[in-house]
């Protein structure tokens, strides 16, 4: 129905207005309609930077999950098999197989119970932890309490993990009584289906470490180019704020009047070496574009003619450390008596083939044939960070301020000889001084502005790498005890082994080939799983393929040193078995 409303007015009073667009393109744009999506989670610009990352914690969370549970199933039928005897007494003497199933499932119950209430507490420090790592404007509106749902999810949870004892109940009361009641009770040797199965759960836990020990390095690479790229922007000793007076009621020519009067104030603090401000904060996610015409561009009638756009001060660049490659800054004599001038970068010459000649050529906001270019380029700068620190630099071009009749709010950078981090308190406090009902806003170092940009990345770094370790950890454990276990119920026939010549070494290599044929299999499969994974997450990589053959290199090294570390320890134990 409201589309139905949209369509007429778009042909009635749009269509009309659209100047030099083809015919497809102004047929494309005669059937945009509107797309209406449900409110309940608000208009938060984070919604869809997150959406993806969250997700991917919600499946690397079950992971681990699986590779505990994997863990404790290896637990419970060891345990079984050692009570193989105390089973096989029960059943003979009249217990019925379900009741024995239903017991030890209880005991698994318990343990699953226990996991989850421990786990509740745990959360509760692993949330705080992880708000910590995130900046206050981004927290504060964050509900984390654990309530009901967060109960019933428990809840659930613990009943589905509660089953991972049903495997080893199922099999500690399939075996032969009389064999097993004729050998040493609690001692009876573990059958071929156990030994696989536990095999499997270590090589399934292998595998899922492989793949977030893979999934962690691509993130931490990831960080790590962003953290190197070359904003060129100095925001070494650079502190920001912004004010916005027209929210407290100024009038433009108040605001203007305001902004140049703080900018004396600014100049004056002791430890301030330069002073700029500008309409579009630097690399703090906002853009600002519109279309323009310059002079020598031939605009076809399809073609892109969007530049990103922004109003700053006299000594902008300077102060930001933007290197000028030709022509001037803007002056305070750029105001609104004089000829409109503007500044563009080198992304902006590149697209507009303007070359290093694009000081002195005219250009105008606005895409038509008609009308005069009545803005001059007086300035060419470097490339440098717009938006984002991960987007590449677009093409941008800067207007004088003073040029402008209706700026409202501004933001405001200083150059510091000292630490910025010092100067904070003494740029609220001169703020305060010229109108204390006025509130500073996002007062912060660009360090700090640079960092927070990044604050996403970093989280995904140190979780993924977080629950990868926790992973390895468990895998570690996962094979020691089977391994360890193996040995146990070998121990006889290794004794036989030595006794009939064989070494401490062969015994050692014969217990460490073992833990070969499970780790290997599980680090291939990891590696297979990662690939998949990686595809997913390619979107939220920077400069990095998410099959970068240095981190699968240096994952696959790192796991098997640990595993084959994790049965060192066995198959020393091994070695040592007296023969007699």
């Amino acid at each position: 129905s409201i589309n139905t409303i949209y369509r007429s007015l778009i042909q009635e009073v749009e269509v009309p207005l659209q100047d030099g667009m083809s015919e497809a393109s102004l047929e494309k744009f005669a059937d945009k309609e509107l797309q209406l999506e449900p409110g309940q989670h608000g208009q938060s610009t984070m919604q869809g930077e997150v959406r993806t990352p969250l997700l991917l914690l919600l499946g690397v969370t079950g992971l681990v999950l699986l590779i505990a549970c994997a863990n404790i199933a290896n637990l419970l039928l060891a345990r079984a098999t050692n009570r193989a005897g105390e089973i096989a007494i029960r059943l003979s003497v009249g217990a019925q197989r379900r009741q024995i199933v239903a017991q030890l499932l209880a005991e698994s119950f318990l343990l699953a119970a226990a996991g989850g209430l421990l786990g509740i507490l745990v959360a509760q420090g692993a949330l705080k932890a992880v708000l910590s790592l995130l900046p206050p404007e981004a927290s504060s509106g964050l509900d984390v309490r654990l309530g009901t749902a967060v109960w019933l999810f428990m809840s659930a949870l613990t009943l589905v993990t509660g089953l991972v004892g049903l495997f080893p109940a199922l099999h500690a009361t399939r075996a032969d009584l009389a064999s097993t009641l004729k050998s040493q009770p609690g001692k009876a040797s573990s059958s071929k289906g156990a030994t696989r199965f536990r095999q499997a759960m270590v090589t399934f836990q292998i595998a899922m470490s492989m793949a977030l020990l893979i999934s962690a390095g691509l993130f931490t690479r990831s960080l790590v180019n962003a953290t190197r790229v070359d904003l060129g922007v100095d925001v070494d000793q650079l502190a920001t704020f912004g004010v916005s007076p027209e929210l407290n009621g100024y009038t433009p020519s108040e605001c203007k009047t305001f902004f140049g009067r703080l900018e004396s104030e600014l100049e004056a603090v002791p430890g301030v070496t330069s002073v700029a401000a500008s309409m579009v904060p630097m690399i703090a996610g906002s853009n600002w574009m519109n279309n323009v015409t310059v002079q020598g561009f031939a605009s076809e009638p399809d073609a892109d003619t969007v530049s990103s756009f922004n109003m700053v001060g006299p000594g902008y660049f300077r102060t930001a450390g933007i290197p000028l490659i030709a022509g001037r800054e803007f002056e305070t004599r750029d105001d609104l008596e004089a000829p409109k001038v503007a500044i563009v970068n080198e992304a902006f010459a590149r697209k507009f083939e303007l070359g290093r000649e694009a000081v002195g050529k005219y250009m105008r906001q606005g895409r038509s044939d008609d009308g005069e270019l009545d803005i001059e380029i007086v300035g060419l700068v470097a490339d440098a960070n717009y938006s984002d620190v991960k987007q590449e630099v677009p093409p941008v071009y800067f207007r004088p301020y003073l040029q402008s009749e209706d700026l409202g709010a501004i933001n405001f950078y200083v150059r510091a000889s000292r630490e910025p981090e010092q100067l904070l308190p003494a740029l609220r406090e001169t703020v305060a001084r010229l109108d204390p009902n006025l509130p500073i806003e996002e007062l912060r170092t660009m360090t700090m502005q640079v960092e927070e940009m990044l604050v996403l990345a970093r989280v995904r770094s140190r979780l993924s790498g977080a629950f990868a370790l926790l992973a390895t950890i468990l895998a570690a454990v996962g094979l020691y005890g089977v391994v360890a276990y193996a040995v146990a119920q070998r121990r006889r026939e290794i004794g036989l082994r030595m006794a009939l010549g064989a070494d401490g070494g062969r015994v050692s290599r014969m217990v460490l080939g073992s833990v070969a044929w499970t780790a290997v299999p599980g680090a291939l499969i990891g590696v297979a799983v990662a690939l998949g994974l990686g595809r997913v997450a390619s979107s939220l990589l920077f400069e990095i393929e998410a099959h970068d053959p240095a981190v699968y290199v240096v994952a696959v090294l790192l796991l098997l040193t640990i595993t084959f570390g994790a049965g060192l320890v066995p198959a020393r134990r091994a070695a040592s078995i007296d023969p007699m």
